[in-house]
């Protein structure tokens, strides 16, 4: 592959968000024609003799290489794709999918794992499934995000992209995300043709629902895969998800982001085997059963003003009044999960207004439309404390969430080059303000 396939690659994403305008409020959030086709697909079902389980996480159970696609229109690039066992947000044996880009390099010593803000709950709008060719409505975001990895390739790295929220579509699942990332790693290292090895460093970068992936992966690494953290350069992350109970009061009632609360329960009851529709009540019902299979496509500025108490059974108008979902919530707190050994680049918008987020309620305070930057200021601080002072931390006050990703992607790329270069990690502890109580929610009446 050379430089020119990649400036093709890079082109062809250009055209595509040039010429592509879908209006969001037509947007159907249902299986569709291309649903059924890319469900057809039996590169995603491991259908081996031996069982899953006998497999050891990272294993590769398949491969295939194949033209990377945008928006269905192949290029002269080509992308590796492998088949390979992880386990589920329960730690259930489960097959993942990833995609790997070789750099024009050539170069086998360094690469990174670019996580993606797809955001969907439906599987075929998965950054793998686009790369192959398959067309779907949420699909266009990982299309446009195919513009991200052009630079990383450029500068020389190998670029794994995994479908990080696995093939259920557990949206806001962090800990499957972190074992998907982390596993999608060990698969592409021990695969020949996709300019990994045993002994590749590796960063790991992502923005918002990316950014979940990137930072359950940093946190799980030491415990979850050793052998991926001794390896880890650093992790770049922004508009991080921290504690969900927090982004649930924080974008109620919102103009744009309220819609994303019912994607993050479906997501986590779908990860954890919960079923809420005793606690909805009609309309509840409704829009649950519309988002089932619905990418933020469809969330987004859909359902302003919509709130928790609009959706539910009067005598359910605090969630924490449902013991499920307050052990679900607490299990995705990254404020309770181990602290990464790895450096890190945090960037955190403050401008939530921008987008339509007015709240600013005691312990949870403003954000960036969607991301409570209380949390990740708390978040960032306790690492400080529990002695990872590696801990780069931005927060721009007057930028909302999608306007924080535009100077976040050329500072994280400038930091992973410090990484890899061997330059003494910046730090920012000890001048990190104060942030929110990350302590896991009470069930009421406990």
């Amino acid at each position: 592959m050379h430089r020119t396939a990649i400036g093709t690659l890079a082109t062809a994403v250009v055209t595509v968000l040039a010429v592509t305008a879908v209006p969001a409020a037509t947007a159907a959030a249902a299986p569709s024609a291309a649903s059924a086709a890319a469900a057809s697909d039996s590169f995603y079902t491991y259908d081996g003799s031996a069982p899953l389980a006998s497999y050891a996480p990272g294993d590769v159970l398949k491969k295939r290489t194949l033209q990377y696609h945008v928006l269905g229109i192949p290029t002269p690039v080509q992308a590796t794709q492998l088949l390979y066992r992880t386990v589920d947000a329960q730690g259930r044996p489960s097959a993942g999918v990833t995609s790997i880009v070789r750099s024009p390099s050539g170069d086998s010593s360094k690469a990174v794992s670019y996580q993606s803000f797809y955001d969907s709950l439906n599987p075929e709008d998965s950054p793998s499934r686009a790369i192959a060719g398959n067309v779907s409505l949420g699909g266009l975001i990982a299309n446009g995000e195919s513009l991200l990895l052009v630079p990383l390739l450029l500068a020389g790295y190998n670029v794994v992209i995994p479908d990080s929220e696995g093939q259920k579509a557990d949206f806001a699942a962090g800990p499957e995300y972190g074992t998907n990332t982390l596993d999608s790693i060990r698969a592409a290292s021990k695969t020949s043709g996709t300019g990994l090895t045993a002994d590749t460093r590796v960063a790991m970068a992502g923005y918002s629902g990316g950014a979940i992936a990137t930072h359950w992966a940093a946190a799980l690494a030491p415990s979850y895969a050793p052998d991926v953290n001794k390896r880890l350069v650093g992790f770049a992350e922004g508009g991080l998800l921290v504690d969900p109970a927090h982004n649930l009061k924080y974008i109620s009632g919102s103009s744009v982001w309220a819609g994303v609360a019912p994607m993050a329960i479906i997501g986590a009851a779908r990860a954890y085997d919960i079923d809420f529709t005793p606690y909805l009540n009609s309309y509840g019902q409704q829009v649950f059963k519309k988002l089932e299979y619905g990418s933020i496509i469809n969330a987004l500025a859909q359902y302003p003003g919509l709130t928790w108490k609009k959706m539910v059974k009067p005598q359910y108008a605090d969630p924490n009044s449902i013991p499920a979902f307050v052990d679900a919530v607490n299990k995705l707190n990254l404020g309770s999960a181990d602290t990464p050994t790895a450096p890190g680049y945090i960037a955190q918008g403050n401008g939530g207004v921008a987008e339509g987020t007015l709240s600013n309620l005691p312990g949870i305070g403003r954000g960036d439309g969607v991301m409570v930057a209380g949390d990740v200021r708390a978040l960032a601080r306790q690492y400080c404390d529990k002695g990872n002072t590696a801990i780069k931390f931005q927060q721009y006050d007057l930028l909302s969430h999608v306007g924080t990703a535009v100077p976040w992607a050329p500072v994280a790329l400038g930091w992973i080059n410090d990484r890899f270069a061997g330059k003494t990690p910046p730090s920012d502890c000890g001048r990190i303000p104060a942030g929110n109580s990350l302590a896991p929610e009470v069930p009421t009446g406990s």
